[in-house]
């Protein structure tokens, strides 16, 4: 939908963004914050199932209205954007209410737990016509910008080698850990994306490996929740590799830091300290204090600026700069990482795209791979075509047309893509038909091959020099 902003005066001045946050956790808290330090942007309700948390973060920012019941944020008629900062495993509906609501929104990651969930938060929003932007906040600090920058920039060259760490002071709870999803989706994700977002190029495939080395209570979780450390590497194009190493503990404080090498120089961040002080004696010489120990204040500035980044493509009506299809490559990076280590090879992302199918841009389930499908029903190959089972954004659709529009140049210019493209909606639209009619699914393949080679004879056709099929 178009920006709800509206001139109000003929000197420029506009409406505020009236926002609403859903969640009054830590993660709400900080947002919360940085909304107030964000201009044009008003924080106008906020929810918490503890009514109590929403009742203190209202006083505390100023907020006019508070509940216990997130659905009251979502709804409300005033509201322009949601920040949803809730437990992930309340995203993916809030997105999907938001979205049928006419609501932008602003999401934490990760969009889903789950792939298929993921495509079809994304899609709603997408379907909707509104903004949506996931929460990658490293992509927003001021360290991280400067050495995409470089890059950019190529004052170190063309990128070689591509290095990041992230280091915990010290390791959650146990309950923090069990039921998380693992080392790499709840910790090395933010890594992972990091790598893409410095590569500038989506990555083909991985290999990781973890092990336990500080908190041995939790080896008897499954799978990488059993890991407090963990190291990936990552192929890009190009040849350029990354390299990622997480650990649940740091005794010097919270390490975050990346680096790149390319064909002309290096160039390296460090941890972010309290103070630029330094002790000079005998027997040290170093920083006065340890760096940041906990990322609420490591990267508060981050969440500040991300925030501003959402409310200014609300009010200019101009692309976020964190999309939807950014948060699902994540998930992909972070799932396929889980696999590599699990399985001990190198896993495609290929591998985990396949996995979605999806009867409708909003009805996605994992069952690619089951037998009941034709090899035309599994999407995409590539990180890169994702486009097959997300639809366009809100951004997208104004630079490039609407969905029509693309599909009427794929079936003038693209004949092979064309007919993989109409086999697929020609299988959707016969299982359809057949659930409805009854029909007894032995004829499903029949009559989808049969139609297949129809639509083949058609894309493959000669035609004229206006596209037109000749006779």
């Amino acid at each position: 939908r178009p920006s709800a902003l509206q001139m109000t005066t003929d000197s420029g001045a506009k409406d505020p963004v009236k926002v609403g946050v859903i969640g009054c956790g830590r993660i709400g808290i900080v947002h919360l914050g940085a909304i107030n330090k964000a201009p044009g942007v008003v924080p106008i309700v906020v929810s918490n199932p503890t009514i109590s948390k929403a009742e203190d973060a209202a006083k505390t920012f100023g907020v006019s209205k508070f509940t216990s019941d997130a659905m009251e944020v979502i709804e409300d008629p005033e509201v322009d954007a949601v920040w949803i900062c809730s437990p992930s495993q309340f995203h993916a509906d809030q997105i999907k209410a938001c979205a049928a609501n006419g609501k932008h929104v602003f999401c934490e990651k990760p969009i889903a737990t789950d792939l298929a969930e993921t495509v079809e938060a994304i899609n709603a929003c997408n379907e909707a016509g509104v903004k949506l932007m996931i929460g990658l906040q490293r992509r927003f600090d001021p360290n991280f910008l400067r050495v995409k920058k470089a890059i950019e920039d190529k004052e170190v060259g063309d990128p070689i080698i591509i290095k990041t760490c992230s280091r915990d002071p010290a390791p959650p709870p146990y309950e923090y850990v069990k039921g998380g999803g693992g080392i790499f989706n709840d910790m090395a994700v933010h890594d992972l994306d990091m790598t893409r977002f410095l590569a500038g190029e989506d990555p083909l495939e991985i290999l990781a490996v973890g092990s336990c080395h500080i908190d041995k209570s939790i080896e008897d979780l499954p799978g990488s929740e059993a890991f407090d450390t963990a190291t990936c590497i990552v192929r890009y194009p190009g040849g350029v590799n990354a390299m990622v190493d997480v650990c649940r503990q740091s005794s010097y404080g919270y390490d975050q830091r990346a680096e790149v090498l390319g064909t002309k120089g290096m160039i390296a961040t460090d941890n972010v300290y309290p103070n630029t002080a330094k002790i000079y004696r005998n027997d040290f010489t170093g920083n006065a204090d340890m760096p940041f120990d906990f990322f609420l204040s490591r990267y508060f500035e981050a969440y500040v600026t991300e925030t501003e980044a959402f409310c200014q493509s609300l009010v200019e009506d101009s692309a976020v700069p964190c999309t939807g299809i950014d948060g699902l490559i994540a998930l992909v990076m972070s799932l396929a990482a889980d696999k590599s280590a699990a399985e001990g090879r190198w896993v495609k992302f290929s591998e985990i795209i396949q996995q979605v199918y999806c009867a409708s841009p909003t009805e996605c389930s994992l069952l690619a791979n089951s037998e009941m499908f034709p090899e035309g029903f599994k999407p995409s190959s590539s990180i890169s075509e994702l486009d097959k089972i997300v639809v366009p954004d809100v951004d997208q659709q104004k630079k490039s047309g609407s969905f029509l529009d693309k599909f009427k140049e794929i079936f003038i210019h693209e004949s092979v893509t064309l007919f993989q493209t109409m086999r697929v909606w020609l299988g959707c639209v016969t299982i359809v038909a057949f659930e409805i009619l009854g029909a007894h699914p032995a004829y499903l393949g029949g009559f989808i091959t049969i139609g297949s080679l129809y639509v083949k004879s058609i894309a493959t056709s000669p035609r004229d020099e206006n596209h037109n099929i000749e006779t």
